[in-house]
């Protein structure tokens, strides 16, 4: 759905996105969801993804990695809950109250900031703890949390914490999962020790994409997915391990696509180096489209010489290195291509389909950094 003006351009799958909600709201048999629209959506667009989810009866929380994109949530119409799940910088904590936020916390003094704050303006603030199980990136040790629990003392308006949350180091990584029950096993010790201190929390989370998909007892209360709700799977490991289970083929579906245009037609002779460093050199004539686009959109440069994009549901050749902000296609054997034509860099074209895992593929990386790189400047159109 090309707009006017509009050379290049992100469409989300209304229907695609409802598909993946209510799949995962099955598979979460009643807890709360909490959907992750941290880094712009994963690359779908946070203002768009949240006006489409606002409505959701299944969807109870969103969750953020900062302050700002829990603010920008609520300037696009979000008015249930939020959890911020990242560092909160301390001049800025009374935001919090301001935006009505729950901040997972994982440092004595953020947490002593909100006390304050709760304290003058004598309301409750809803706070989660981070548990350190085994990840070792945020999270409170077993040794620190009798600190935490003597600043919720202290500052009796902040109650006692309403959740307490963990991350999984490698759920995703592979079909053995050792790892994961080890830090489960840590999380429940260290809930159990909470308890103890006089700071149990009501609400668990604990459940990523992969943990909700594949381990019914990491779902607790309360479950946080992210890229399966844009219909893409974790990882293949996560893909195998549900598939050996004997669950069920195509139950998310991919909401994104990616889309520019040929702006440009030319003829090269044989022997001729296309682009920058002269990486690629014809063999025969040649038929190039030039798009308009580059590694500053999000379309990487490892992609040079090695990804295709399709065109009249056929196959165009990446040929040279992608440039900042233009790249050159092999459309010689593709006929009747014209100025303006669509192009996909990601999506389905008539029998041929281009997937956020292919492009991750070729780049050697995953789909979360496809995704998320597409640049927020591109225009995000919802397909109805």
């Amino acid at each position: 759905m090309k707009k006017d003006g509009i050379l290049t351009w992100v469409e989300l799958s209304q229907s695609a996105l409802v598909n993946n909600i209510k799949t995962l709201a099955r598979l979460a048999s009643g807890r709360m969801m909490a959907v992750s629209v941290k880094a712009n959506a994963y690359g779908h667009g946070l203002p768009e993804i949240v006006g489409l989810l606002k409505d959701r009866d299944e969807v109870a929380y969103l969750s953020v990695h900062s302050l700002e994109e829990a603010v920008a949530c609520r300037q696009s119409g979000w008015k249930k809950k939020i959890m911020v799940l990242g560092p909160l910088p301390l001049a800025d904590t009374a935001a919090v109250t301001e935006f009505e936020l729950e901040p997972v916390i994982f440092t004595r003094e953020a947490l002593a900031a909100l006390g304050r704050i709760s304290d003058k303006s004598k309301k409750k603030i809803r706070t989660h703890l981070k548990l350190e199980t085994g990840t070792h990136r945020q999270g409170i040790t077993e040794k620190e949390l009798p600190v935490f629990a003597a600043l919720y003392k202290k500052y009796p308006y902040l109650g006692k914490p309403l959740g307490a949350s963990m991350h999984f180091a490698n759920i995703e990584d592979t079909t053995v999962h050792e790892y994961a029950e080890y830090q489960l096993k840590n999380f429940n010790r260290l809930v159990k020790m909470m308890a103890g201190l006089g700071i149990k929390p009501k609400i668990r989370h604990t459940a990523s994409s992969a943990a909700l998909i594949l381990f019914d007892h990491t779902r607790f209360e309360l479950v946080r997915p992210g890229i399966a709700v844009y219909g893409h799977w974790p990882s293949k490991e996560t893909y195998l391990s549900y598939r050996l289970e004997g669950g069920a083929n195509n139950i998310f579906r991919p909401v994104l696509a990616w889309k520019t245009s040929v702006t440009q037609i030319k003829d090269v002779p044989a022997d001729s180096f296309i682009g920058y460093g002269c990486t690629y050199r014809t063999t025969s004539p040649t038929r190039l489209a030039v798009l308009p686009l580059g590694y500053y959109d999000g379309y990487d440069r490892a992609l040079s010489n090695r990804a295709y994009v399709l065109i009249k549901g056929r196959r165009a050749p990446v040929r040279g290195r992608v440039c900042m902000n233009l790249m050159m296609v092999d459309i010689t054997d593709i006929r009747g291509v014209r100025l303006e034509n669509e192009v996909t860099l990601i999506g389905r074209d008539g029998s041929e389909k281009i997937s956020a895992e292919q492009l991750a593929d070729w780049q050697g990386t995953i789909n979360y950094e496809v995704l998320s790189h597409i640049s927020q400047a591109l225009s995000r159109n919802v397909v109805k």
